[in-house]
């Protein structure tokens, strides 16, 4: 058993890691880069570093660190981010309007944030101890999402500039291979859904229940790009049978035609990616399509999205394997070797759309205060998204993590694997 001192020791490695890493991850970036803002889902790199700042100062220093005083009394109106019990904010949209505070004075923040969090773990008030323990370990995974939310938001700034300027170079290279896929049998049964360790989880991945799953099969890997391509060539985005009539209208109004990032020159696909544009390699996993193109894909090909709890059933009779995320490097989903004797790609490549709706699972409450805002609040009018990608940190995933958005979305790394029931 650990004692307290090496929890605490343990603690501040972990949260000079994971800040660290927010850095690093900026570190490619130009000054200018980081106050655009493209479009609404997107918040500038200054405006993410800031913000996952003052999480800390807000729910962490200002009520468990004695005498603690703020960096700056404007911040907690510049870089709250959705919790109206903490108070005013600049709304979402308007957050590339924060050309200042300057750069230079974000990382000052970050850095007398750091330096009062490790005095806060060197002598804890063990009055607020087993009270702040479980904020500062969500603060942690919070600045995870973040680091996440940064590299989709990074590829989405950058394609948006004429020069398609390259955000790091790659690793790897060469020639992948085609990988037939194969279906695997997850037997029928009732499965327990819901997080179900001692460890940490999030508030929308608690409350145990049982569903009954019937027998299905599971493609044992991702949708490829060349698997897309034939329903692209095929006329699917076309062809009104295949899609859901909302997601149908908004593909025809919006003009879709490919995934978000591709690009056709001189009868050859291309994509853009973190590495600049790369000729598209029919072998790595479709990413960047909504909920909606996923349906019509699976529709065209005679098969369905697996739900929520489907998904959660096959990771419990294939325990996922370790997967291609953010601590690779890679930054892009990678093509599956020869194996297909497991299911591939569980965890990490792209995040797969579930044909479920976000919704609280039995039992659910909100906690009280802000923190109580932080999922359930946005239950309502999205779709569930399970197994991490390759922006994803791998220590933060779990086989009962719920990712979660509308289905219109495509900047973030959002795949398809197929189901036959």
């Amino acid at each position: 058993m650990k004692t307290l001192a090496t929890n605490l020791t343990d603690t501040a490695t972990r949260l000079q890691k994971i800040r660290s890493q927010t850095e690093f991850i900026c570190k490619p970036l130009e000054p200018e880069d980081t106050v655009v803002q493209p479009m609404v889902d997107v918040s500038p790199p200054k405006w993410h570093m800031a913000h996952t700042t003052w999480f800390f100062e807000e729910f962490v220093l200002k009520p468990y660190l004695p005498n603690y005083t703020v960096f700056h009394p404007s911040y907690s109106y510049l870089f709250n981010s959705y919790y109206n019990s903490v108070g005013n904010r600049v709304q979402r949209a308007e957050r590339s309007t924060l050309t200042r505070p300057p750069l230079r004075d974000v990382y000052s923040y970050r850095n007398h944030v750091n330096e009062h969090l490790a005095k806060l773990l060197e002598n804890p008030d063990d009055r607020f101890l087993s009270e702040m323990m479980p904020v500062l370990e969500l603060g942690l995974q919070h600045e995870q999402q973040h680091q996440e939310l940064l590299l989709t938001d990074i590829k989405y700034i950058l394609s948006t500039n004429p020069l398609l300027p390259v955000y790091t170079p790659a690793k790897t290279s060469g020639k992948t291979e085609h990988v037939p896929a194969t279906f695997l049998d997850v037997p029928g049964g009732i499965y327990k859904i819901g997080y179900q360790g001692n460890g940490f989880c999030f508030d929308n991945e608690l409350g145990v229940h049982e569903v009954l799953i019937h027998d299905l099969q599971v493609m044992n890997r991702l949708v490829t790009n060349g698997e897309y391509l034939e329903f692209m060539e095929s006329g699917g985005y076309k062809d009104f049978r295949f899609w859901l009539d909302e997601g149908f209208t908004l593909a025809k109004t919006s003009n879709w035609e490919s995934p978000l990032y591709w690009m056709k020159q001189d009868n050859k696909w291309f994509r853009y990616s973190l590495h600049g544009p790369e000729e598209l390699d029919l072998n790595k996993p479709v990413t960047h399509i909504s909920f909606y193109e996923a349906s019509a894909y699976a529709n065209w090909a005679g098969k369905q999205l697996l739900t929520e709890f489907e998904w959660e059933a096959a990771s419990q009779a294939y325990p996922p394997q370790q997967g291609n995320f953010s601590d690779s490097g890679i930054f892009e989903p990678t093509a599956v070797k020869t194996d297909q004797s497991n299911m591939l790609q569980l965890y990490g490549d792209a995040w797969e759309w579930t044909y479920s709706a976000y919704h609280p699972y039995p039992g659910f409450s909100t906690a009280p205060g802000a923190l109580g805002e932080y999922n359930g609040k946005f239950m309502i009018n999205q779709m569930v998204l399970r197994g991490g990608s390759c922006a994803t940190p791998a220590d933060h995933i779990r086989t009962t993590y719920r990712n979660f958005f509308h289905p219109d979305k495509r900047w973030q790394f959002t795949g398809i694997r197929l189901a036959n029931k």
